[in-house]
């Protein structure tokens, strides 16, 4: 039956031309060649802290995203996920220097969601302007906003991602969805790279890759605001930020991502990619350990499998909806659970662009809970992810 969980049909192992026309290209990866090089992900980034969590014009694609797990605080067990995402998706190195306002090098694009756990109900808003002053904006190092931008059309105020000094604050709201947001962040562990210095390859060769890093557990406090109703509310998040020129290699049609806060204070971030056919392209990982020392895996240090699907009644895509996790080299069995299954995203601008991201429970082998965490899931249906990469 649409909307339920079930076993899937074959086992499997193993994100002045109007903007959202153009947005509609370059998530397609029609875009040409630009008029100056890109910018590449590799080996010898030199990073600099603060100045690595602000934008990077000259990569063609970049993303901050926060995902966390929350509860009110007067009533425990009334439990959220959220979701906080900022892309930049550059169209040009540099602006083209039309003589207009409206003359930009790039795309701001906004995705904000809350799951309300016990109801089983998922909320997803968006925006998507022009990078430019009337709009939108990405700020340079030394101030306070990294990004920020004017809230959907028929709400007052905007989105807004800060660095703090120590963490992440974030700030949303859709009068249309009945949602608002504003959570501030302060890493428990530090800061961990993706990858030796940052650099998480895409492929086994070639120069699909990006410079990535994470904070794999924040404590986060804030207030939401529902229907109207304010709900100050206590958790947990993880932060994402990673910006490419080359994401995707040309046969890869989208991913697999986990990111997973165990109760024993580790977590472990899971990155499978696909390939057009269905198959396996590549697949990485990272282990954090409780002193905060990543470890990373390779593709054979691990294994992924789906054991049930979902399929959206709203988009009629069918995803993976529980995995079981085989880490051997650091006797872990997990087993991921979905807290419930229509945690569906799906885009107006472009219109039709659907992918899953969504809250959910670490089980052991014996059907303990032993964690909490966030999937995101792109590329299925024959759809392409959000901005060519997660």
């Amino acid at each position: 039956m649409s909307g339920a969980i079930s076993k899937p049909r074959l086992g499997r192992s193993f994100r002045a031309v109007s903007v959202p026309f153009v947005a509609a290209v370059v998530l397609a990866g029609g875009l040409g060649a630009a008029s100056e090089p890109w910018t590449q992900a590799g080996p010898n980034w030199n990073w600099s802290f603060p100045r690595d969590h602000y934008a990077h014009r000259d990569f063609r694609i970049e993303w901050w995203y926060l995902t966390g797990n929350l509860q009110d605080t007067s009533r425990p067990d009334r439990r959220f996920g959220y979701q906080f995402t900022v892309f930049r998706v550059g169209l040009t190195p540099r602006p083209p220097g039309f003589d207009s306002a409206w003359d930009t090098s790039g795309i701001w694009m906004g995705h904000a969601a809350l799951g309300e756990i016990g109801r089983g109900r998922h909320r997803f808003s968006e925006v998507l302007w022009r990078d430019v002053p009337l709009l939108a904006a990405f700020a340079d190092a030394g101030g306070t906003a990294i990004a920020h931008a004017r809230a959907p059309a028929g709400s007052a105020g905007e989105w807004r991602l800060s660095w703090n000094g120590d963490g992440f604050d974030v700030q949303m709201t859709d009068d249309g969805k009945g949602l608002a947001f504003t959570l501030s962040t302060h890493p428990l562990k530090p800061l961990v790279f993706q990858g030796p210095n940052g650099l998480s390859a895409k492929v086994a060769a070639g120069d699909a890759a990006s410079l990535y890093y994470s904070f794999t557990r924040m404590k986060t406090l804030g207030v939401l605001a529902i229907d109207g109703e304010r709900v100050e509310v206590v958790g947990e998040s993880w932060m994402d930020h990673e910006f490419s020129t080359s994401q995707l290699a040309a046969d890869q049609a989208g991913w697999d991502w986990m990111a997973l806060r165990l109760d024993d204070r580790r977590e472990i971030m899971i990155y499978v990619l696909r390939a057009k056919d269905g198959s396996l392209s590549h697949a990485s990982a990272t282990i954090v350990a409780a002193d905060g020392q990543p470890t990373w895996l390779g593709q054979s240090d691990f294994a992924l499998e789906s054991t049930s699907v979902w399929r959206s009644p709203e988009s009629d895509i069918e995803y993976p909806a529980t995995w079981k996790i085989d880490i051997p080299g650091h006797q872990l069995r997990l087993v991921v659970t979905p807290e419930f299954a229509s945690q569906e995203n799906i885009m107006q601008s472009p219109r039709g662009l659907a992918y899953w991201e969504g809250s959910v429970e670490v089980g052991d082998a014996m059907g303990r809970r032993v964690g909490l965490g966030y999937v995101e899931l792109t590329g299925y249906g024959g759809r392409r992810p959000p901005v060519g990469a997660p």
